[in-house]
């Protein structure tokens, strides 16, 4: 079959154009392409079917805002792991170089025994637990297969998720029965370290009202010296008695000072009282921050929940009153229960040994299967 020469013009010319054209276009750099087809694919998946609802539309809408969110923690995570170890020892600098003398020199041989051992005793609960909570992998779902069952599926792991297993963003897997990311530990709380977690809070808490409640006076008299001396002239001989009760009726008439030379307020007496008032303020916020956190933690751990599983329950008690149902939580095994397993406490003794000394034992359970308990009875005699 022979081919106009015209045509085979047309058709040479026309190749021709298309190879400039694509040699002349702008390639756009790949992050800008893959940023490009990211977004289309948000925009579709708002429509990709019948089942689209309120919350797939906010988690589509809103999914920049979350990645940007997880980028930032997970980039900031080792700086808030330091800003807790530094701000930590400088309440122990404080403690031992300002308030240690203080103590040894003024209190009675019973109280300083007391202080010596609640302060040690706390002091060594709280650095266990933070390490091990930070450095104990949370758990995750085994990547191979295996007979373990599965209640749902990961759209972004594309993997089968055990009950209580919930996708990390900042840690980009699923973590087994997850909490929450701490950023102060950089690290998910899941299922091997949430007793620690919850530990360190506990006794983080304990430490921070121990030295409000006992550096209280310290404080208000560091308060009051630093307000006193601030106002003192120490470059002159006199120094103003008004409020100084019986030392102006021993003044001659007229006289309304009182001559002697005013006590030296040095460098250190200042940094001293500076350093008492920081620690005596950082202690009391933080006190009360943590302990609401703690006593919140301590609330879904006696109805044997964690905080991602206390919305999602809540969402499911809602839905079922609306159909006349009531929604029990399947792993709430009783409060005295939901604790034992939270701490694993097997015996008595394990109260002591577990649970008010530091012990690295690991949790019931492999984190894989749960054993549901409709009613709350004794699962672990004692």
């Amino acid at each position: 079959m022979r081919c106009c020469p015209s045509s085979a013009l047309h058709l040479l010319r026309f190749v021709r154009l298309r190879s400039c054209t694509r040699r002349g276009r702008i390639t756009l750099p790949f992050w800008i392409r893959e940023l490009w087809a990211y977004m289309k694919l948000l925009v579709n998946s708002l429509y990709f079917n019948s089942l689209t609802d309120s919350d797939v539309v906010f988690d589509s809408v809103f999914e920049p805002v979350f990645w940007t969110v997880d980028y930032i923690t997970r980039w900031f995570g080792s700086v808030f792991v330091t800003l807790v170890v530094i701000l930590t020892s400088s309440v122990l600098l404080v403690a031992y170089l300002v308030l240690l003398p203080m103590a040894l020199s003024t209190y009675s041989p019973g109280w300083i025994a007391w202080h010596l051992c609640y302060g040690h005793w706390n002091l060594v609960m709280i650095v266990f637990h933070y390490y091990k909570a930070a450095m104990t992998s949370p758990g995750y779902p085994p990547t191979e297969k295996n007979d373990s069952p599965f209640v749902s599926f990961c759209k972004k792991c594309i993997m089968p998720k055990p009950a209580r297993t919930h996708h990390c963003g900042i840690c980009n897997r699923c973590i087994l029965k997850m909490d929450h990311h701490c950023p102060w530990l950089n690290n998910c709380v899941g299922h091997f370290n949430h007793r620690y977690f919850f530990s360190f809070c506990l006794f983080m808490a304990m430490g921070c009202v121990y030295c409000s409640i006992s550096g209280r006076n310290m404080f208000l008299d560091a308060y009051n010296a630093i307000e006193r001396f601030k106002h003192m002239d120490a470059e002159k001989p006199g120094v103003p008695v008004t409020g100084m009760g019986l030392l102006i009726g021993l003044l001659p008439p007229g006289q309304t000072t009182y001559q002697t030379a005013a006590p030296p307020y040095t460098f250190k007496d200042k940094m001293i009282h500076k350093s008492i008032i920081y620690m005596w303020v950082l202690t009391s916020t933080v006190g009360l921050a943590l302990g609401a956190l703690t006593f919140w933690h301590a609330m879904l751990i006696s109805r044997g929940e964690t905080s991602i599983e206390k919305h999602i329950n809540s969402k499911e008690t809602k839905r079922l009153a609306r159909r006349g149902r009531v929604y029990r939580n399947p792993f709430n095994y009783g409060r005295l229960n939901n604790w034992k397993v939270f701490f694993g406490v097997e015996k008595r003794s394990h109260w002591v040994t577990r649970v008010l000394l530091p012990s690295g034992h690991a949790p019931l359970g492999d984190g894989l299967t749960w054993v549901a308990f409709p009613f709350k009875k004794d699962l672990i005699p004692v």
